[in-house]
């Protein structure tokens, strides 16, 4: 059996796109499912099913704005590369927990305006008043 990633060039895709390689090996599942005809690119048409069916929720705006911007040679086709770009705009990832935490504590101490290492209830209730 001949390997479904062969012609997939990883570097290329994840410079791009800043997708790992297994990020990139699910998308090319989900490609090939959609690509029932196997003709190695999907329609321009199907795209706002495609993206519904993979949990996404664009709007018919943000379809046209994203295949105006992956579309890169103008065919009207989605090939693999440029389904890769358009699913990273979606896949945002989460702020290192090292650099959540630095954050949540650097906030914390604007309100610890004595240093004390707490905050009172009444701050606290003033903060989520805002």
């Amino acid at each position: 059996m001949s390997d479904p990633y062969g012609d997939i060039d990883f570097d290329e895709i994840t410079e791009n796109t800043g997708l790992a390689p297994d990020e990139i090996k699910c998308l090319k599942v989900c490609f090939d499912l959609f690509d029932t005809k196997k003709v190695e690119f999907l329609s321009a048409d199907d795209l706002g099913e495609i993206m519904r069916a993979m949990g996404f929720r664009p709007t018919e705006e943000e379809l046209a704005d994203l295949l105006h911007e992956v579309d890169e040679d103008g065919s009207g086709e989605i090939e693999f590369g440029e389904f890769c770009q358009l699913c990273a705009t979606f896949l945002v990832e989460d702020p290192p927990l090292e650099e959540m935490k630095k954050e949540l504590k650097d906030a914390f101490r604007i309100y610890d305006t004595e240093g004390q290492g707490f905050i009172t209830t009444e701050t606290l209730r003033g903060l989520i008043g805002e």
